[in-house]
């Protein structure tokens, strides 16, 4: 029901209410009129109306894996009002090596090209097979959420204290860069790995390293 002019209203602006009203109430019927003939439509042609309606079935259900959630919904992890908190990320894992003994320096670097290398001379990111997995550690660790060497606190475990996320940070800073590389100095080898959008864009490859080049550390250019 439409409401009635204000009591104090004199007659001319309840001549302006009855025209506003009555053209509401065309309004109104006419999306009625509308809604009926689209529904008369749809039961004359069922396949025009399945490709019109809002379909919600089994297969409307999507699961993301991977890092198609971080690209769906990149808020969710990380600062998007702050595109460099993604870069603190790999700070973050070149200071939990410190932070664990085996590390003396950390280098960040910014390229005229807007990109940045973050360096530290700590063990080095595995490179090798995961055990179960079957993937080399280094690709997983950048292309899987929740995947780390920071989990297990205890006795045994890779760390005893670290910051950042905790397997979620750096598979987020590639997933949200143009591109990602990644070089390994670590058992007398070097080994790099190129990654587009969280992708793999350039597979791992291995090699000894020479004579000149360090033993052991990670850098990160994003």
């Amino acid at each position: 029901m439409l409401p009635g002019p204000p009591a104090s209203a004199g007659p001319a602006r309840e001549i302006v209410h009855a025209l506003n009203s009555d053209r509401a109430i065309r309004r109104v019927e006419a999306i009625r009129s509308s809604h009926a003939g689209a529904e008369e439509a749809a039961a004359s042609n069922p396949a025009h109306a399945s490709t019109k309606q809002n379909k919600y079935a089994e297969a409307s259900i999507r699961v993301l894996s991977g890092l198609e959630p971080v690209k769906q919904r990149p808020g969710m992890y990380t600062r998007t009002d702050r595109p460099l908190h993604i870069v603190q990320e790999v700070i973050d894992n070149a200071a939990d090596e410190a932070l664990a003994g085996f590390g003396q320096r950390i280098a960040v670097v910014l390229h005229a090209d807007g990109s940045i290398t973050v360096e530290d001379d700590g063990r080095g990111i595995p490179i090798g097979l995961h055990p179960e997995q079957q993937v080399p550690v280094l690709e997983i660790v950048y292309t899987r959420l929740h995947a780390g060497g920071k989990f297990d606190k205890g006795a045994g475990g890779a760390y005893s204290f670290s910051g950042g996320l905790h397997g979620v940070g750096v598979s987020v800073t590639n997933a949200l860069s143009r591109r990602l590389l990644v070089t390994v100095w670590r058992e007398g080898q070097v080994a790099t790995l190129a990654f587009g959008g969280g992708d793999v864009i350039e597979p791992l490859v291995v090699r000894k390293a020479s004579g000149s080049e360090r033993r052991r550390g990670t850098a990160v250019r994003a």
